[in-house]
């Protein structure tokens, strides 16, 4: 994967100063990070728009795949698919296969990237998509589950797009869903966890990785006109951070910005 913060845009002129929403600039810079040639696991909406975004701009090698069987999907503008179960998405793809073979793909090594989001994320990339609250019998709210979110984060470098509030962003998850790198240091690879790990943290104020030692979450770049104080003050944890090495993001480009809005005409996902 691109080893970049995204502070460099493709050619073309850059939009007018926030002529874009928090779910475009999350979109762009997350297309931004994936490379030609790998194999990414996608999820609908903006996980998805983001691969297919590359894949129009930079990177026609890469390869989609969806947790119901789809390789390779042919994701016709306007007409983007609700799950990824989603039977048009057949049309032109590469291959179908059933859903045993997707997690044999992944358990093989065959599966570069993972990509998705979640409703909270923690200081480790630990990532919970089940429930809030503490006790499971009787859980504040009942969320999607974990579907393939458990086998992805185990087996394929992680990317995650989400809003960042503080409500998200937590010092540590209510439930782990999908893996991070658990409590820190080597405790993902003590586990057993031996492949993949947390990559990048896209959200709407930059963009962050994780600290080689600590396993820690860090910001490596900040959107423009964002602050560290803002950032901060928008995450439940304390963030760790080099001033010295500290980004800061290329606006989004009016070329992105078209070819997204092409891709995503009803506004379902970037609005």
């Amino acid at each position: 994967m691109t080893n970049t913060t995204a502070t460099q845009s493709p050619q073309g002129s850059q939009a007018g100063k926030r002529d874009f929403t928090d779910a475009e600039i999350l979109t762009v810079m997350s297309s931004r990070v994936l490379d030609d040639g790998k194999v990414v696991f996608a999820g609908v909406g903006i996980p998805l728009l983001a691969a297919t975004l590359a894949q129009i701009l930079r990177c026609p090698g890469l390869t989609i795949l969806f947790e119901g069987g789809v390789v390779g999907p042919f994701v016709e503008p306007g007409k983007l698919p609700p799950s990824t179960n989603e039977q048009r998405c057949t049309k032109r793809a590469n291959m179908v296969i059933s859903s045993t073979e997707v997690l044999l793909l992944l358990q093989r090594g065959h599966v570069d990237i993972g990509f998705m989001g979640g409703a909270q994320i923690d200081k480790y990339g630990n990532l919970n998509s089940s429930f809030l609250g503490d006790d499971p019998r009787n859980p504040k709210v009942r969320l999607p589950g974990t579907g393939g979110g458990n086998d992805i984060a185990s087996l394929t470098n992680m990317i995650v797009a989400m809003r960042h509030e503080s409500r998200r962003f937590v010092e540590e998850v209510d439930f782990i869903t999908s893996p991070g790198f658990l409590k820190g240091g080597t405790s993902r690879y003590d586990s057993g966890l031996r492949a993949g790990g947390m990559f990048r943290v896209i959200t709407n104020l930059g963009v962050f990785g994780f600290d080689e030692k600590t396993r820690a979450m860090k910001v490596l770049a900040l959107h423009d006109g964002v602050t560290l104080e803002e950032v901060q003050d928008n995450t439940g944890f304390d963030l760790l951070y080099d001033k010295n090495e500290l980004g800061v993001t290329a606006a989004p480009t009016e070329r992105e910005l078209q070819a997204l809005r092409e891709l995503d005409p009803d506004r379902r996902y970037i609005a």
